[in-house]
């Protein structure tokens, strides 16, 4: 499974409402029409503040992260090359500011349980001394081990960044995010207590090897398809 993720603010023009609206009912059901689209989801930020954690914060002001699921990337670039697509990038302008997309493979370490969840999600950027590959090693090694443990977890989901576009740009300066995570919990309650446990002081101990920066959000899911 790939996952292409987009990083939306909401244009200056548009209020909070008008945005959740358009994108659930007019852009949602537009992209959804794209051939080969397995899943797409749709998580509007509810929260910006670095709820329960103290690690350093990224610039990232989002309003919403879409995720749209296909079988592979030989999938996603065939959605990408037909009449369909064409409107879906004018039509994401009359109401967001696209900043980025993010190509992802998921790792699934603890399977979503049942609803209603609260979900988490968090941008991640490594520090400038760790490579790709030892990002990798050490996020789906130890950390992972590490977040599993967490008392309360009803879910969590590494996506690790594999392709980029910010603009024209597809160079990692021009969007400096390594992975994205999802961690789904049964209340806000149990989140800030799973991360003021000992499993959480084990995890953020760890992040600081290698990671910069953790940019979190609290978002609603919508399910388009």
């Amino acid at each position: 499974m790939i996952i292409r993720m987009g990083l939306l603010e909401r244009r200056p023009d548009i209020g909070p409402d008008h945005f959740r609206q358009y994108w659930r009912e007019v852009h949602g059901p537009l992209a959804a029409r794209l051939p080969g689209l397995r899943r797409y989801q749709q998580n509007l930020v509810t929260d910006r503040s670095q709820l329960a954690i103290d690690h350093a914060r990224g610039g990232w002001e989002l309003d919403g992260i879409s995720q749209l699921s296909f079988d592979d990337r030989a999938a996603m670039d065939a959605a990408a090359a037909l009449p369909e697509m064409n409107p879906i990038g004018p039509d994401n302008d009359r109401f967001a500011i696209l900043r980025g997309i993010l190509v992802t493979e998921p790792n699934a370490v603890v399977p979503v349980a049942e609803g209603p969840l609260v979900k988490r999600m968090s941008l991640l950027r490594r520090r400038p001394d760790i490579d790709a590959a030892r990002f990798r090693e050490e996020w789906f090694g130890f950390h992972a081990e590490a977040v599993g443990r967490f008392p309360g977890l009803a879910g969590y989901t590494q996506n690790l960044v594999v392709a980029r576009q910010a603009g024209r740009a597809t160079d990692y300066e021009a969007l400096p995010v390594d992975g994205v995570v999802e961690m789904w919990f049964r209340s806000l309650d149990d989140l800030k207590a799973a991360f003021a446990s000992q499993a959480a002081e084990v995890s953020q101990r760890h992040a600081l090897d290698f990671i910069a920066e953790i940019t979190t959000f609290l978002v609603e899911v919508h399910p388009v398809l």
